[in-house]
């Protein structure tokens, strides 16, 4: 190789390597200025995200209060839907019990005259029993009147006295009596158990041929009453009222200027009510006290009235809150009575007939102790155990009662 091709192979290595590093400085030159731009950029980006979270995280808190506040309205709009179908729900059980009591009435009215089957009751049974002694004759009829196995008897109906449970054969073997001995009869009858049920199947012996008299009605009426009184099974008392309420109904719609009417439509709603629920004890109360209002004006004189005030002023001065509560909203006002009015009217009890009963004093013995009058209070215990205890309107624990409100006063 001659030296001046070396003195030019060394100047074009050195050429390239000078050319190198010129290209390094300028890329280096290039780049560091933008990596120095970066890095405020990666910085700002950063604060940036760090902002951007703290305001979803505010965001996301105010967010929850609005879904948490939308959530609250939305239970309380529901809350509101729920309350409106249960009054919705409470007038559609309303109107469907009204429903079936007239669906009862229409069925009834279709069944009327027809042959149904019935339970007897105890005291029925044992009168078919006597009666079947006397009557050998008439062992034609028998197969069609007798009791079956599990103590049904078959009987003609009508409207109003769809479970009747005497037997057709019997009426035709009975003493014929006109309406007015026979409603003496009725009425001296009933001194005593015994002879409230004689005085029962007497009048329902005669129902055919009376049924239409007024005076014959209210009297049925009464006497269903009189077996509500002597039943001791739950069924029965409940047959034995709603036959007579719907006897009380018939008498007054026929005659409606008769106080002894009135009196006993009264006296069974108040029998009806003990199997019903607090709103229809209110309404039977009410209907209790429109009805006894006017057997007063039409029998001013009469005592056992008087008495049946008394007691409904008393019960209504011991009304509850809630149960006066009810009867407004039903009626449109709350029933007001007092101690006092109660007394006033058991006084005129005993003014009418005195020594009326037992129950009698027992009440006027309660509204003196109620009205801190001791005095009389034991005055009329005392006149309360001085009474026999069959006579009208017996509690049967009247005694214990007079000797605990004695024991309360002395204590």
């Amino acid at each position: 190789m001659s030296h001046s091709t070396s003195k030019g192979l060394i100047l074009g290595i050195t050429v390239g390597t000078a050319g190198i590093t010129l290209l390094l400085f300028c890329y280096y030159k290039v780049r560091k200025p933008r990596i120095a731009m970066n890095l405020p950029k990666l910085l700002s980006l950063g604060s940036t995200s760090d902002s951007v979270t703290l305001q979803d995280k505010i965001y996301n808190d105010q967010g929850t209060a609005v879904v948490f506040q939308g959530r609250q309205l939305q239970i309380l709009e529901k809350l509101s839907e729920v309350l409106t179908n249960m009054e919705e729900l409470k007038e559609e059980i309303g109107f469907l019990k009204e429903a079936v009591s007239r669906l009862e009435e229409c069925v009834q009215g279709e069944l009327g005259g027809k042959v149904t089957v019935h339970r007897v009751s105890p005291q029925h049974r044992a009168r078919r029993r006597r009666l079947a002694t006397v009557q050998s004759s008439a062992t034609s009829n028998s197969s069609e009147d007798a009791e079956s196995e599990g103590g049904y008897i078959t009987a003609n109906t009508d409207t109003e006295e769809q479970s009747f449970p005497v037997p057709k054969a019997f009426n035709t073997h009975v003493e014929e009596l006109n309406l007015e001995t026979l409603l003496q009869k009725a009425d001296h009858l009933r001194v005593n158990e015994s002879g409230k049920m004689e005085s029962f199947e007497l009048l329902c012996d005669h129902k055919e041929k009376f049924k239409d008299e007024v005076e014959f009605i209210w009297r049925l009426a009464r006497a269903y009453g009189d077996m509500y009184e002597l039943s001791a099974n739950t069924q029965e008392k409940k047959h034995y009222a709603n036959i007579g309420k719907t006897l009380g109904e018939r008498a007054i719609t026929v005659a409606p200027t008769n106080g002894y009417c009135h009196l006993w439509f009264a006296v069974l709603c108040g029998y009806v009510s003990e199997f019903e629920g607090l709103q229809n004890k209110i309404n039977y109360g009410h209907r209790f006290k429109e009805h006894l209002d006017k057997a007063i004006q039409f029998l001013p004189e009469e005592p056992f009235l008087y008495y049946l005030k008394g007691r409904y002023c008393y019960t209504v001065s011991k009304l509850t809150w809630i149960e006066k509560k009810m009867a407004a909203t039903l009626f449109g006002k709350i029933p007001s009575s007092s101690v006092g009015e109660a007394l006033h009217n058991f006084l005129k009890t005993e003014e009418l007939c005195p020594g009326y009963s037992k129950s009698n004093y027992m009440y006027l013995a309660k509204c003196y102790l109620d009205l801190r009058q001791n005095h009389d209070t034991l005055k009329f215990c005392n006149l309360a155990l001085s009474l026999s205890s069959v006579t009208k309107e017996v509690s049967p624990n009247s005694d214990n009662e007079c000797y605990y409100l004695i024991s309360t006063v002395l204590s």
